[in-house]
């Protein structure tokens, strides 16, 4: 997919790029970097990465609905061109033994997905695997962190509510634009917030903002039933039932006929909802555990901050095998 958004162009990019790294102070020089090259506001994380001072930047891409090899190649090689940095990233279609052995920080990346035993196996013992996202949202089929753990390979989370980070922020920004997209006008209407994690007060106050009469519960049977609600908002962590089931769905449809019911995160038991008239969005769902509206939708901001404190949290931990750390930089880590 080209993105062909105006706040996407390239020096844009580069300008935020840099003033994340001031912010994050990444260092990452002298190391290896195994990451992927994407499309959209993704395109910047191996240019993140050899801009930091990474002296080799491995950028593992594969051909999808959102663009060909060649074409991703093209888009990140462009970029990292007018950032200076086009002789430090080499592209790949696949994962090898070669390749895999010679990094020192690896992301847990789309396109480096699944890590798993065969590719932990061909690691250094002081890789570093970088999350990029918070340890509590860990998806267990992203990394086998039992033999993770049987050869002392490090797997870090980003601190996203670091102030040098700061992604979390931009949730309620993304809970607006998903209901703005399914015609909600977010604007005097009563939203129910179905949240029990950590997103909760950052999803709430952006719709607050936004002029939102917002009721926050952690499930729905806390939910008021003497209210009339424009839309659901569910942010339910995934587990391995859907965080709505079929009578969910029923409860909803009594209670608040024809309301929106808007799958922010955590899976839900769709095929009850046109049983119920209940109207669903985003259209497509979301593959499981994923979220609904990506950061990406709402701009290169919050992936470029994102991007730069998953690089940061692994490069603090591959640091501390060889020196000592202040207190200030284990604060943008989170370990499982």
């Amino acid at each position: 997919m080209n993105d062909s958004r105006p706040g996407l162009n390239s020096q844009r990019l580069v300008t935020l790029m840099q003033q994340s790294i001031e912010r994050c102070n990444l260092q990452l020089e002298n190391l290896n970097v195994l990451t992927e090259a994407a499309t959209g506001a993704y395109v910047v994380t191996p240019v993140l990465a050899a801009m930091a001072g990474a002296e080799k930047v491995f950028a593992l891409t594969r051909s999808s609905r959102y663009g060909t090899v060649k074409f991703v190649t093209r888009q990140t090689q462009q970029l990292a061109e007018i950032a200076g940095v086009s002789d430090r990233i080499e592209f790949l279609s696949e994962k090898t033994k070669t390749i895999v052995a010679q990094a020192d920080m690896i992301t847990n990346s789309g396109h480096v997905r699944p890590i798993d035993a065969e590719m932990i196996g061909w690691m250094k013992p002081t890789a570093v695997i970088a999350l990029m996202y918070e340890a509590w949202e860990f998806r267990p089929e992203d990394v086998d962190l039992y033999v993770c753990r049987q050869r002392g390979i490090q797997v870090v989370g980003v601190n996203e509510r670091h102030p040098g980070v700061d992604v979390f922020s931009f949730l309620g920004i993304m809970a607006v634009k998903l209901l703005l997209d399914a015609g909600i006008a977010v604007y005097t209407n009563n939203i129910l917030l179905l949240c029990d994690n950590p997103f909760s007060s950052f999803i709430e106050r952006g719709l607050i903002n936004a002029g939102a009469i917002v009721d926050t519960v952690d499930s729905l049977t806390a939910a008021p039933r003497n209210k009339i609600y424009d839309a659901v908002l569910v942010a339910l962590q995934p587990r391995q039932e859907p965080v709505l089931s079929a009578k969910d769905v029923a409860t909803i449809a009594k209670y608040w006929p024809g309301v929106l019911v808007a799958q922010y995160w955590g899976d839900i038991e769709r095929s009850a909802f046109s049983s119920h008239n209940l109207p669903v969005w985003p259209e497509i769902e979301p593959k499981p555990g994923h979220m609904a509206i990506l950061p990406s939708g709402v701009g290169a901001e919050p992936i470029i901050r994102l991007q730069t404190g998953g690089l940061k949290a692994a490069e603090v931990i591959w640091q501390q095998q060889f020196s000592e750390l202040n207190q200030e930089s284990l604060e943008f880590v989170q370990l499982l």
